[in-house]
């Protein structure tokens, strides 16, 4: 069971639909660095963003969660949406 969707989680959606680009440290403090700022094109975003709304199943709107949003947002976006029960 999920408590809470973390910047961790995140980082693991990340690397599992995107991959891991050897010039970027997702370890680091990249929370309030746009996905695009991270070198994320549309596409990388997309898969990860289906992968999280697949696997949690919540629908996460393209408004909020797209190349503008930073890590921070897109985890409390996904905290937000999750069931409580969760």
């Amino acid at each position: 069971m999920m408590a809470a969707f973390t910047h961790a989680d995140l980082v693991g959606y990340i690397r599992r639909a995107a991959g891991d680009d050897e010039g970027l440290d997702l370890d680091g403090d990249i929370a309030d660095t746009t996905l695009a700022d991270l070198g994320y094109d549309s596409i990388s975003i997309v898969e990860m963003t289906l992968l999280i709304e697949r696997e949690l199943k919540i629908s996460l709107p393209e408004d909020r969660a797209n190349k503008d949003t930073t890590p921070k947002e897109f985890v409390e976006l996904v905290n937000e949406l999750l069931p409580a029960s969760i």
